[in-house]
């Protein structure tokens, strides 16, 4: 059974029960079983500093995630994937620039980090880009949520 804690150190005020499907979702496509995440929602100035330090990057970003089996392997009879943190400050500026809702965009960001938790990344070729954000965009299409 997988299972995973949202952790609101930013005190949103909405509605995210959403996420329900689309982790869940996640997990069912990629056949994922027995892991664990956390997803955290912080605002921009613990990003921007979660950045810097991590990333060498001197600004905000929306999502970053820490992978605990970067390596590939995991020992425990439950998977422990991660953390997922998302700034909402960002989230709702990002919504709002691309035009579509929170909702969307939030979906989105959470997707994007869990598929980083499970291995996936982006910035290594066009190729796992575009595996990526396929998924991605398949994923929320699956649930109806679009741009």
């Amino acid at each position: 059974m997988n299972r995973y804690d949202i952790i609101d150190e930013f005190n949103v005020d909405f509605d995210y029960s959403y996420l329900n499907d689309v982790i869940n979702h996640t997990f069912e496509k990629l056949e994922v079983k027995n892991a664990y995440c956390d997803i955290i929602f912080i605002d921009d100035e613990k990003m921007h500093e979660m950045n810097k330090e991590y990333r060498g990057i001197d600004r905000t970003t929306d999502v970053l995630s820490f992978a605990l089996e970067d390596n590939g392997t995991f020992i425990e009879e439950e998977r422990e994937l991660g953390d997922i943190f998302v700034s909402i400050p960002k989230m709702k500026a990002q919504a709002e620039e691309y035009g579509h809702s929170e909702k969307r965009e939030l979906s989105f960001l959470v997707c994007h980090g869990l598929l980083h938790l499970l291995g996936y990344d982006h910035t290594r070729s066009e190729e796992e880009e575009k595996i990526q954000f396929g998924l991605q965009e398949e994923i929320l299409n699956d649930l109806g949520i679009t741009r």
